[in-house]
Parts: structure tokens; sequence; C-alpha cells
């Protein structure tokens, strides 16, 4: 699947699953339970224990049409560069290093950079990321995307750190194109409870809906 079909899937679904795991078992139990959410993006982080390993069971198990896997707190080229031999079809980073940018446009993989304020957006678009990862998000909630957008309105942002169920919609009505939803989506898992991780993605994914008009 090429870049830009991925990064369509990921903004018409509009929700990136952020999965930070105790373990291998416990990140694919949250990620299997995401899917059956209908959440077309699984961002396996690289503070997970064999990150590289899980990235390649899920694409192995899953097609793209099904889901499309990448990787997360990635903070390097190198660490990039794993999770793309992998089968890791996007790159997340809390913040802009340019050399991993640099190396996902070489191999034409879709890269999301994190920043906070204009100046650190706008760094990103010209490094070449594809979306801008708004982090942390809860320190400024929705408003934060009208107040970037005043001056780059062309910015695809995608905010991560604080979305919930309840203010997915907000986020999306503000301007996100997609949110990345870590905590509050997948802590069901922390007491085994995976059937609380699905209920909660289908409530996000179709927060995102009923913003859009859908």
């Amino acid at each position: 699947m090429g870049k830009q079909e991925v990064l369509q899937r990921l903004t018409d679904c509009g929700v990136v699953a952020v999965v930070r795991a105790e373990s291998e078992e416990q990140a694919l139990k949250i990620a299997d339970a995401c899917i059956a959410a209908g959440i077309a993006g699984i961002e396996i982080t690289f503070t997970v224990p064999g990150a590289v390993d899980i990235i390649r069971t899920l694409t192995k198990k899953y097609r793209p049409a099904e889901v499309i896997v990448g990787a997360g707190t990635v903070l390097d080229p190198e660490t990039a560069n794993a999770a793309i031999l992998a089968g890791a079809q996007f790159v997340v980073s809390p913040c802009l290093n340019t050399e991993t940018v640099r190396l996902c446009l070489r191999y034409q993989v879709a890269c999301m950079a994190g920043a906070m304020t204009v100046r650190e957006t706008l760094a990103c678009m010209e490094a070449g990321a594809d979306i801008v990862k708004i982090f942390p998000g809860n320190l400024f909630g929705p408003k934060i995307i009208k107040a970037i957008h005043g001056p780059l309105p062309q910015a695809p942002l995608m905010p991560t750190g604080g979305v919930s169920a309840e203010n997915a919609g907000e986020w999306i009505k503000a301007g996100a194109v997609a949110v990345g939803a870590g905590g509050d989506l997948t802590k069901g898992a922390k007491t085994g409870d995976y059937a609380a991780v699905t209920e909660t993605g289908k409530r996000m994914v179709e927060e995102v809906k009923k913003a859009r008009g859908g």
C-alpha cells in the first residue's frame, strides 16, 4: 500500500491507537482489541518491549486493508529503519528529528513528527512531515488546533495526549485530521478487560464520524 493511501486510510478513520504496554503479549492483545473496534491505525510505541517483533507479528497477521501498522516514540533514523524493515507503514515521533523524516521520505513511508508551537509545527512541515503530531495535547486541549491554524491553516494536525471518547469529536471539530488515542483508549488492558478497549475504541470512531457530520 502506497504512502498516500496509508495517509488516506488513517485520516478517513480519524483514530490512531497509541499502544503502550508492559509486555509483547499485552501489546498484541491491545492491538487486536483496537482492530476489533474498527480503528484503522495501530501505533506500536518503542517504549514497549519487543516493539519490532510486535510490528512484524501484526503485519503478518493482518493485511493493510484490515489495519495500518506503524511505529511510535521513534527518536532517530536507526529506530525508524528497524521499524520499516519490520513492516511499519507509518512512523511517529514525539518531536522533530529531521534525519528521521528524511529517512521516511527516502523510503516513501508516512511520517508524523511532534510539535506544540507554531514555530515547531512549521519546522515539521518544512522538514517534510506528512502530519504534525500535536503533543502533549492535554496541555491546551482542542483550542490549540484552532490557534495553530490561525497562521497555518494548511497544517495537517493530529493531537495525541489527553484524547478520550468524550473529547475526540471536539478535536475533530477544531480542525484535527485525526486523533491519537492512548491511555484513555487502552486503560481496560491494565485489568485484562480488552472488551472495554474495543468498546471505547468503537465510541471514539463513532464520535469522529459524528463530528464530521457522518
